[in-house]
């Protein structure tokens, strides 16, 4: 299990179609991802990914267990650095 945090930099935060992008990534690892701030939730569901409502500049916390953790924690940092792949 590994441990992380990352701050969402793009401009429209975690909204639907960034937390899409984010359950995609998350979906090609085997790996259980949670994410959240003081309570985390299940990555692989849109829904909860949503209702965390993080705007830009906040603070996540990341946990990744699994026999790939490593290769996910870096595509998921990597997919938030560029801001989602979304052009700003």
């Amino acid at each position: 299990m590994i441990e992380s945090t990352i701050t969402i930099c793009n401009k429209a935060g975690l909204h639907a179609r960034a937390a899409s992008k984010l359950v995609g990534i998350v979906n090609q690892f085997n790996s259980k991802v949670s994410i959240g701030t003081e309570k985390l939730v299940d990555a692989h569901s849109i829904l909860s990914l949503m209702m965390l409502a993080a705007g830009k500049g906040t603070v996540l916390k990341i946990i990744v267990d699994g026999d790939d953790e490593e290769q996910a924690l870096l595509a998921i940092t990597k997919l938030v650095n560029d801001r989602f792949d979304e052009g700003e």
